[in-house]
């Protein structure tokens, strides 16, 4: 039986070993971390009875990729909210992005045709828009029309003429608040394809997440990979590959990373060329997190904020893109834009009884020291007045400390590699398949692969994909999880 050994515990190499295990091979995941998930990972930060999401918190991505609904979505408690996401304005107001888009184009008052126009075309075609964002850009797309709506939309968007397509502030924040979700300077075409994704998933599915945590994706597909014979090695940090023994490439065996690229290079006889690849591939700026274990829910101005598990704080558009120009300028604004996560909101298993959790975080430079709290705080007390007073404890990680934390996460970027129209295409190399490398038997299956951030199990299946063909076993999802 060939050996598959995976490292890296994420999303991508579960997905990718679950993939490997029920095609017959003996899998190990070797994981650095105490406990499996890398990005879906959950653990009380906070105090006792809080659980808080280590890092991504709500999963669009998961809900509605075809690796996890060949995978079978009724394996975890998805929580499908009837707000998507929301976004609060001075004065009260909020716009709202119901998962009903005729709900929320109706709200919009004078920009309600304009948010048809803009999002009925993708979100009723959501599976033209997955399969052009889901996998390498260097090929035919499988619904050419979509994926020309798609780019059309991406150009404007992304470019000035943004400013001209809604009349409304609330509309035009709600756009601004999910492009940002891209961590580069706005506009920007790269943001405005990360932010139309988003918004296409925000009314087809819906933006689900998991009761009880991001963990239970983590756990559900360890389930699945040791009932196919898979083992999980933790508290096994590798930093250097070079004397790992992950097997014999002529027989079969391989070694696919859920890591940086970068750790591929450690590898003997790595071609020049793929070297100076990987060394060009270029990492965003970083993450600054902040949870925060309240006694009560976040007193919102608005009414209808209170009741979406996603917020986006950030005023309105020009102050999201001023906050994001200023990180990519390598600072941080006094009113920056916060992504905003209260799952306990609609999941009663994530606090105390009567208590809430927050999950926070601001875009920052590469491996700084900066410490969230206090700005995370002023710019929600803008919008709650009274947030301060329902904090019991909080707990930052600044992007220095995430680099400890996790070593993937090149300068605290949690995106694997900076999120730029190149990198869209050279991700982490120009190559039409990007998850192989040169090395016989070794594979790359991280967010630094396309389809690029996200918590979705794609970039781990194509890398078992290929590797798969490339041992002569040309199989799809239905092929090895049923129809």
């Amino acid at each position: 039986m060939p050996r598959a050994t995976l490292i890296g515990s994420g999303p991508n190499g579960l997905a990718a070993a679950v993939a490997l295990a029920r095609a017959g091979y003996a899998v190990e995941v070797v994981e650095a971390a105490g406990t499996i998930g890398g990005g879906v990972r959950s653990a009380a930060s906070t105090l006792p009875g809080y659980v808080h999401d280590v890092c991504s918190a709500v999963h669009p991505g998961a809900y509605s990729s075809p690796f996890f609904r060949a995978f079978g979505r009724d394996r975890i408690d998805w929580i499908v909210p009837e707000i998507s996401y929301a976004h609060p304005l001075d004065g009260g107001r909020a716009g709202i992005a119901w998962r009903d888009l005729e709900r929320t184009a109706d709200a919009l008052g004078p920009d309600a045709r304009a948010w048809r126009a803009l999002l009925r075309p993708l979100s009723a075609h959501i599976e033209g828009v997955l399969d052009l964002t889901g996998g390498s850009l260097l090929r035919i797309p499988g619904d050419p029309v979509t994926a020309v709506r798609f780019g059309l939309r991406m150009l404007e968007q992304g470019s000035a003429m943004a400013r001209r397509t809604f009349r409304t502030a609330e509309a035009a924040a709600l756009v601004a608040g999910v492009v940002a979700h891209a961590n580069t300077a706005l506009p920007a075409p790269s943001g405005a394809a990360a932010g139309l994704l988003l918004l296409a998933q925000a009314h087809a599915g819906g933006w689900a997440f998991p009761r009880g945590g991001a963990q239970r994706i983590a756990d559900a597909l360890a389930d699945d990979l040791r009932a196919h014979g898979g083992e999980i090695r933790t508290s096994s940090p590798i930093a250097d590959l070079s004397g790992l023994d992950w097997g014999d490439p002529v027989r079969g065996d391989l070694l696919i990373l859920n890591t940086s690229p970068r750790l591929a290079l450690t590898l003997r006889d790595v071609p020049s060329a793929y070297a100076r690849g990987i060394r060009s591939y270029r990492y965003g700026a970083a993450a600054a997190k902040v949870d925060f274990a309240l006694d009560g829910p976040v007193p919102w101005s608005a009414p209808d904020v209170a009741r979406a598990p996603t917020v986006h704080v950030g005023g309105t558009r020009a102050e999201v893109w001023a906050s994001e120009n200023a990180v990519a300028q390598g600072r941080v604004s006094e009113r920056p834009y916060v992504l905003v996560a209260q799952p306990s909101v609609l999941d009663d298993t994530r606090a105390p009884a009567g208590g809430h959790t927050l999950w926070t975080y601001i875009h920052a430079p590469a491996r700084s020291d900066v410490d969230a709290t206090e700005l995370v705080i002023r710019q929600i007390e803008r919008f709650a007045p009274g947030f301060r007073d329902r904090i019991l404890a909080a707990h930052a990680v600044t992007p220095r400390e995430r680099v400890r934390l996790n070593p993937a996460e090149i300068g605290g970027d949690i995106f694997g590699g900076a999120f730029t129209m190149r990198q869209a295409f050279v991700r982490p190399v120009l190559a039409r398949e990007p998850w192989r490398t040169p090395m016989r038997g070794v594979y790359l299956a991280s967010a630094a692969t396309p389809p690029g951030p996200g918590v979705n199990g794609m970039s781990g299946w194509h890398a078992a994909r290929v590797a798969l063909a490339d041992a002569g076993e040309r199989v799809g999802l239905a092929d090895l999880f049923g129809s």
